[in-house]
């Protein structure tokens, strides 16, 4: 065990978490539970302008939802607080002036209008403007400018912005624990603005420096980070601090495979995308899901333990997980898949859990329930039809003919079985239930079995007629516990009730 491992989940509350982000967050998570360390939140709200009321409070939300919670994070200060970029901003600009006069990084005082006029230009010459080695000296900054004109400048309260001297004469060698050894060309690299004129630092300067002063060892984020690894690693080098691990973890695709899973796809094929509904966007906590099943599914995605198991609870992914088997091609997501994940731990829940989260659903939809309808009349349906169900939001319309008698009765089934000799049929059965002395399900089999033995007529002649009439439909779990649980005079009075009403 390693108290020393530190990961930190960094999003920004620029709207609500993504699954992916989610899955970012777990396998944080299940490396540092792994390793007995430490599991950050970090709020990146640097970016004002795309800040979003409501998101951090998602954020949070989400990830106690999910049942991975954080260690540190707002509202948990540990020792390197505070966790939120924005109430650290006097930090950052210390660190960009310490690189200034170490001559790793320098003012630019370029305007949006020249920058632009310079873009514009290469681009009709079918180039691409990049601020860099190649043409740094001939910009408005203070590699071009005497130390007295740059003093000048600043004094005079010109905007500026703080550069970064990006290392240019050498091939980067940098090592991901996922991806393995990868190879830069520094020379192609432009000089990223590390603090903006507003005196905000950017993403770059304050991620590499909140995660040396949180200490954080290991750095697991996105695929989409992966072009600012060099950036990072140079910054690093800089500093002379010691970089953390860095391992970026796949994407995840789109159902059909190509491209990066969306929003756009989850309103269009009508899955979630978020963990709690946003806005218009339902969420799988909304949608039905158990938190269980949406980290487990979410633990597949871009990860295997290396045999075919597929149900994994919490504890036992964080003793399976390991960054080594973590894929480094993405991840296709499934959303047939995630529901069988949620039929699989519906089928584990006992049944009066299961009523007790049917029970709101239920009343909703028969505005008051009966007294018989206690909790324990519908731990007993539940026990009947959860075994088709992949959610708790099924079981209405699984056993509903429990709770009500059928309003109508399927149009096709009636026109099959509904014969001219079906009503006399269904008279015996009738006067056999008020007779049978002990109305369980055992007792009731028997006694119509026998009865259709001894009258010499077809199982298909009496007991499909009798499904219909009892549940509206040719469908249900075993019909004679269902008549067991509905009761003796209920079965009675829905046999003379479909007579009267069938043609």
């Amino acid at each position: 065990m390693n108290d020393k491992i530190r990961v930190r989940f960094a999003p920004s509350p620029t709207g609500p978490l993504h699954i992916g982000g989610v899955r970012t967050a777990l396998f944080n998570y299940l490396f540092a539970k792994k390793q007995g360390g430490k599991f950050v939140l970090r709020i990146e709200d640097t970016d004002q302008n795309r800040y979003v009321e409501g998101a951090e409070e998602y954020i949070i939300e989400a990830l106690n939802w999910c049942g991975i919670p954080f260690d540190e994070g707002p509202g948990k200060e540990g020792q390197y607080g505070p966790y939120r970029q924005s109430e650290r901003k006097d930090i950052y600009k210390k660190y960009a002036e310490q690189l200034v006069e170490k001559g790793k990084a320098y003012y630019a005082f370029d305007t949006a209008e020249t920058l632009d006029f310079h873009r514009k230009d290469h681009e009709e010459k079918g180039k691409t403007f990049i601020y860099n080695w190649h043409n740094r000296k001939k910009l408005s900054n203070s590699l071009a400018l005497s130390p007295e004109e740059t003093k000048a400048k600043i004094e005079a309260g010109e905007e500026y912005v703080i550069r970064f001297k990006t290392p240019h004469e050498e091939t980067m060698h940098l090592k991901d624990q996922i991806r393995g050894n990868i190879e830069i060309d520094a020379s192609l690299l432009d000089d990223k603005v590390l603090f903006k004129s507003d005196g905000m630092p950017t993403y770059h300067l304050a991620n590499v420096v909140d995660d040396h002063l949180m200490e954080i060892t290991h750095v697991i984020r996105g695929e989409e980070w992966l072009p600012s690894l060099a950036l990072h690693c140079q910054l690093y080098d800089a500093f002379e601090w010691t970089p953390p691990v860095f391992a970026h973890l796949p994407l995840i695709m789109k159902p059909t495979g190509k491209g990066k899973l969306s929003k756009r796809d989850g309103d269009k094929m009508g899955f979630p995308v978020f963990p709690l509904s946003w806005e218009s966007s339902i969420g799988y906590r909304e949608a039905g899901y158990f938190p269980e099943a949406v980290v487990n599914f979410l633990a597949m995605l871009g990860w295997n333990p290396g045999d075919d198991r597929e149900m994994f609870s919490l504890t036992e992914l964080i003793e399976a997980f390991s960054l080594e088997r973590v894929h480094n091609s993405g991840a296709r997501f499934d959303p047939e898949k995630t529901r069988w994940y949620n039929h699989q731990y519906l089928q584990q829940k006992p049944d009066d859990v299961l009523a007790a989260l049917f029970m709101p659903l239920l009343q909703e939809q028969m505005g008051s329930l009966p007294e018989h309808f206690d909790h324990q009349y519908v731990t007993s349906v539940v026990s009947l039809v959860k075994e088709r169900a992949d959610f708790v939001n099924d079981f209405w319309e699984l056993s509903s003919y429990f709770f009500t008698r059928p309003e109508g009765y399927e149009e096709k089934a009636v026109k099959k079985q509904w014969k001219e000799h079906t009503p006399g049929i269904l008279k015996e059965v009738s006067g056999i239930l008020k007779n049978i002395e002990n109305y369980d399900s055992a007792s009731i089999e028997e006694e119509v079995k026998q009865w259709i033995a001894d009258s010499g007529k077809s199982f298909g002649m009496v007991m499909a007629p009798l499904r219909l009439v009892i549940v509206g439909g040719l469908k249900g779990p075993h019909l004679f516990d269902i008549l067991a649980l509905i009761g003796r005079e209920e079965s009675v009075e829905r046999i003379q009730y479909a007579i009267e009403q069938l043609p």
